[in-house]
């Protein structure tokens, strides 16, 4: 490491390590940009958990509390990413919630009201975004299963706002029977080909399915907890299957739920795409961990350090999707979607320092585009800028985004 690097370094320790640097704060600034590039889309509000494990043993748990099985130590991320509906371009975060588990709860789930479930993450994370996505034509709500419960689809739903979800519960219904009896008792009447991105467990492949749709009024648990909300709640169901899979894949099996209409064939193939975007979150968190910022090798000492760490890591992982897909000027979004006002003179300071002899090693986006700062970013991450040559991939533009925030964490420490 070069000692600009490690002087940067670290003032970017002391910076998380600053008690004035809350949590709350970090996780506001994740969404101050969105807000700016929304207006009059459909934007859909994809949500998930993520667990990031450090490395702890006997006498250095640095504070941290257990996720997932055995005695992994670590922090957990629910994050919520705003993506346009139409052309899938990430538009940023929203907000979401970073915490560390502070021993085990020794009331029972199904007693405990919303407020003291850490389920509860999935209603107030979709109530911030309805305040971030204000502007808005419409919003919906993306969760995977852990996100599908009955107090989620009672709170959230509004006059443009939406909720889809894949199915997690064989929910009561208020004619008596079933949620999976319901299901079953529509029939298939549509086939198509669908493309399904690579993810940790598969490879990219096409998958023949078939489709059936119908609609499904939920009942209320009989629990404590959610007394206080409506005794029903009407939603449509959409099922894909995958009867033919290849030798040796899993087939794909969803049952989707949503507050959308769906009247036909083509309403229903519309939800499945919709649904389909919410990879787009998972290219996030692997962005955070193996495949990107590999932040689960810090060394930091502190539980509070490190949640600061995993906010500060998250918009940075955020911007790389955004930079990525805005490195050819296709998109075309403005930079304020993804960089403060601070963090843009900054940008414009390092672009400065740039400039080539000729005209093929200067910035050829607009100042104003987000293309503009993904040419920066990336010659911080050591692309070498010509045209030419192959683009840069999200490990250029994480390299680039740790030089980026180092520097301007440096910058930050000093009006802290």
């Amino acid at each position: 490491m070069a000692q600009g690097d490690w002087a940067a370094y670290m003032a970017y320790w002391r910076f998380v390590n600053n008690p004035q640097v809350t949590i709350d704060r970090l996780i506001e600034g994740w969404s101050r940009q969105t807000a700016t590039v929304v207006a009059g889309r459909h934007v859909l509000a994809i949500q998930d958990t993520s667990e990031v494990k450090f490395q702890t043993r006997k006498g250095r748990r640095r504070g941290l509390g257990e996720v997932g099985k055995g005695n992994a130590r670590g922090v957990l991320l629910h994050a919520m990413l705003a993506v346009d509906a139409d052309s899938g371009a990430c538009l940023g975060l929203t907000g979401g919630k970073v915490w560390t588990r502070r021993g085990k709860v020794k009331v029972p789930h199904d007693q405990r009201e919303l407020a003291d479930k850490e389920s509860a993450r999935w209603v107030t994370t979709a109530e911030q975004a309805c305040d971030v996505l204000a502007a808005a034509r419409m919003i919906t709500v993306v969760n995977d299963r852990e996100g599908e419960f009955f107090a989620h689809w009672a709170l959230t739903p509004g006059d443009n706002v939406h909720l889809l979800t894949r199915a997690m519960h064989d929910h009561a219904l208020a004619d008596g029977s079933t949620l999976y009896q319901a299901v079953e008792r529509a029939r298939f009447c549509d086939k198509a080909m669908i493309d399904l991105p690579q993810r940790m467990d598969r490879r990219a492949r096409q998958a023949q399915l078939s489709l059936r749709f119908g609609t499904a009024e939920l009942k209320r648990p009989a629990r404590p907890g959610v007394k206080g909300l409506p005794e029903r709640v009407e939603v449509s169901f959409v099922e894909v299957v995958e009867l033919y899979p290849p030798k040796g894949a899993e087939a794909v099996h969803w049952l989707l739920l949503t507050t959308h209409s769906i009247a036909k064939a083509s309403d229903a193939w519309q939800i499945v795409s919709w649904y389909k975007q919410r990879w787009i979150i998972e290219q996030l968190f692997r962005s955070l961990k193996t495949q990107g910022l590999q932040i689960e090798d810090s060394q930091l000492e502190s539980a509070q350090a490190l949640i600061k760490l995993v906010a500060i890591a998250t918009k940075a992982a955020c911007i790389v999707i955004q930079l990525v897909q805005a490195r050819n000027g296709g998109q075309q979004l403005p930079i304020e979607c993804a960089f403060t006002p601070e963090e843009m003179k900054a940008l414009a300071a390092i672009n400065k320092t740039m400039k080539g002899r000729t005209k093929l090693q200067e910035n050829p986006h607009p100042s104003e585009t987000l293309a503009w700062a993904a040419w920066i970013i990336a010659k911080l991450g050591g692309w070498t800028g010509y045209a030419s040559h192959r683009p840069p991939g999200p490990i250029t533009f994480h390299n680039g985004m740790n030089r980026f925030q180092i520097l301007v964490a440096g910058r930050a420490l000093q009006t802290v």
